[in-house]
């Protein structure tokens, strides 16, 4: 039987985290250390069903919360250590968080969140010191490093970004399967991308560990006797260096990240050997064409890309594929419904964009404390959308549009900001791109692209018109944008996601969009 647990008690020798600063951890201490955490947190109270919440930075300490609470029964929580403490308290309120763990690094956000939430001070425990929160390891030192009795499965709960209202917990039922049992599960995902459980495989963990798809694919590799290497704060040639020093073989990017490695100079690129990649999966927002080619001539047929979301998923698209039908997400994965239907419902044939819909089979979801949300993001036949516009094609390949609620209307007309920041990502001196609706007295909304320049090249009207005479002759009239500003830097968070909303609401203060 498989499991990173099994797998510890078998060969407690192998590597099984490497820290962002070098240090590396074994199997056997990562799972002793895991085990006491159950001993630790039960002894404050926690029982099956209960949640423990952490705010803290990449490496072996969230590792350690997460394997604990999948062999206690446990919900655990991550959180998003750029919120702000009233943001962290909200979380720790709704999620009914009954220990809360965090790290120095992060003291004066984690003390005020913890007040500010209630959060009893036996139940904070900080790694370093934080005022008011006991230090970790006097709790949990002391504790045995034996296989807790009683274990039960638990799960990870993530919190929804709150594009609008507040952020919700994505809450599944937990399996009445012992923890052995489900952790084959856990490796379902990597089945799909044809990656085995063996110990001469090793993922690279390049974003935040509160996001669904880092927690997932992190856990998917331990739980395959993979090594996991964290980075910290990303940067493109460490990305580079890690990979070569450590022969990684898998990571999950985005296609940011992407475009920043392609825009190291060709002798630092040409510098590191990142041959031992196989599978380079990416997802979270659009890729342009033609980084995703660029990708592919650089690193070869091992760029991989899928459509899911914290509420499930969702569909894959292999390298071969992708070739095939430039810009798609990919086929429907097994045990997941896929469809595409007009707002009155109707399920729409192929070409034809609507809203996307998503079934899966392994179980559903329910946004936390939130029934009327749960409610709406569902049909009557149980799948459920997360608001992104797409379109099948013939061969049952999904195209996406956008996300609806960036669509922008203008004159009567669905125009998808995505198509034209790909088209605005294909000019050589442009770094990033958003693109977003801003009201107009005549049309409704109008077209507005703010634009990030390369380092060393000028925002200027110069550059204005060489993009504007890039979009023209790639893209109907009705999609070019009339304004382009520029920024030093686009607001993404460290995945890649844009927070569009931030450039986009003080246009929309104090107005109504339609969407």
């Amino acid at each position: 039987m498989g499991g990173f647990w099994n797998y510890a008690d078998e060969d407690p020798s192998y590597l099984a985290i490497v820290d962002p600063d070098g240090t590396e951890h074994s199997a056997g201490d990562v799972l002793a250390r895991a085990n006491q955490v159950v001993h630790a947190l039960r002894g404050l109270g926690l029982g099956p069903g209960d949640t423990v919440a952490a705010v803290l930075p990449n490496g072996c300490h969230p590792m350690h919360l997460y394997l604990a609470a999948l062999q206690a029964g446990w919900y655990y929580v991550p959180i998003n250590y750029r919120l702000s403490a009233p943001e962290v308290a909200y979380i720790l309120r709704d999620s009914e968080a009954k220990a809360f763990v965090s790290h120095e690094r992060f003291a004066q956000l984690a003390a005020a969140a913890a007040e500010e939430a209630g959060i009893p001070s036996a139940a904070r425990l900080a790694h370093g010191a934080i005022p008011g929160f006991r230090p970790f390891g006097e709790v949990v030192d002391p504790q045995p490093a034996t296989k807790p009795a009683d274990r039960a499965t638990g799960a990870a709960m993530h919190y929804t970004s709150g594009t609008t209202g507040k952020p919700k917990g994505v809450k599944r039922p937990l399996s009445p399967l012992d923890p052995d049992t489900t952790a084959e599960m856990f490796t379902f995902l990597f089945g799909l991308f044809g990656i085995p459980q063996d110990e001469g495989n090793v993922h690279l963990c390049t974003s935040p560990n509160y996001h669904t798809a880092v927690t997932t694919f992190a856990g998917n590799a331990l739980h395959s006797k993979h090594t996991v290497v964290f980075m910290d704060k990303w940067d493109a040639e460490e990305t580079l260096r890690l990979i070569e020093r450590y022969r990684c073989t898998h990571t999950h990017m985005v296609p940011t990240q992407f475009i920043r490695m392609l825009q190291l100079p060709d002798e630092v690129k040409r510098r590191y050997d990142v041959s031992s990649m196989r599978w380079a999966i990416h997802a979270a927002a659009p890729c342009p064409v033609d980084v995703k080619r660029r990708m592919l001539e650089w690193w070869g047929p091992v760029i991989w890309e899928y459509y899911a979301a914290t509420e499930g998923g969702g569909t894959i698209a292999p390298p071969d594929e992708w070739v095939k039908y430039p810009g798609t997400v990919g086929r429907v994965w097994p045990m997941s419904e896929l469809k595409i239907t007009d707002d009155d419902g109707n399920v729409l044939p192929p070409g034809e964009p609507g809203t996307v819909w998503m079934r899966m089979g392994s179980g559903d979801f329910e946004y936390k404390g939130d029934q009327e949300k749960t409610r709406k993001s569902h049909d009557a036949e149980g799948f459920f959308t997360v608001g992104d516009v797409g379109y099948l094609n013939e061969d049952g390949y999904l195209f996406l549009c956008d996300r609806k609620s960036d669509m922008i209307i203008a004159g009567g007309v669905n125009i998808y900001p995505a198509e034209i920041e790909s088209v605005i990502h294909e000019h050589p001196q442009v770094a990033d791109v958003a693109v977003f609706g801003i009201p107009d007295p005549d049309m409704g909304e109008q077209i507005k692209a703010v634009v990030q320049p390369l380092p060393g090249v000028a925002g200027d009207d110069t550059l204005r018109e060489s993009i504007m005479e890039h979009v023209r002759g790639k893209l109907g009239k009705y999609k070019w944008p009339r304004s382009i500003d520029f920024m030093d830097e686009l607001p993404r968070e460290p995945t890649g996601k844009l927070l569009k909303r931030k450039l986009r609401d003080p246009y929309w203060e104090g107005r109504d969009r339609a969407i």
